[in-house]
């Protein structure tokens, strides 16, 4: 089935995907998807409950295209990278020999909608700390906040 198309102000067709509910008996999402599942994996880590398992996260968070997110009370570590396989007409270059995982995966609850959001979403170590200060307070004796400046003194003229 072609992919639905909607006429754009320059006059020309833009590519548009069916809904997940409109697809007929037999069609798949993947035949409309641009492979977002092979673009990045999310692997489960223990629900943060301490400073120092914070710091775990704040150190994931310091590397290049990692990111940590929550669904459903889950926590997850997300790694942005596409796998290699991934041709660039968004097929399997293994599809025959893929990994057990991809042949279990299913479009049930996948992110096929642009609209995917998640519970809650870190990109940075900072929003990791910011997070850990307001679930468990201060870290005794510091705070990520900047210290309070010196009051200015009063210059004497004369």
């Amino acid at each position: 089935m072609a992919a639905a198309t909607e006429t754009i102000p320059t006059g020309e067709k833009k590519r548009t995907k069916p809904h997940r509910e409109d697809l007929k008996p037999g069609e798949n999402l993947c035949a409309f998807c641009t492979a977002k599942c092979c673009r990045y994996f999310a692997l489960p880590i223990d629900t943060p409950t301490d400073w120092a398992d914070f710091d775990y996260l704040r150190w994931y968070l310091l590397h290049d295209r990692a990111t940590v997110f929550v669904e459903d009370e889950c926590w997850y570590l997300l790694v942005h990278t596409r796998c290699k396989h991934l041709r660039d007409d968004h097929l399997c270059g293994i599809y025959e020999t893929r990994p057990k995982i991809c042949r279990e995966y299913t479009t049930d609850k996948c992110e096929y909608e642009d609209d995917w959001v998640y519970d809650q979403y870190f990109e940075a170590a900072e929003q990791v700390e910011q997070y850990a200060e307001a679930v468990l307070g201060p870290r005794k004796g510091q705070s990520i906040r900047s210290p309070k400046p010196d009051p200015l003194k009063v210059l004497h003229l004369g």
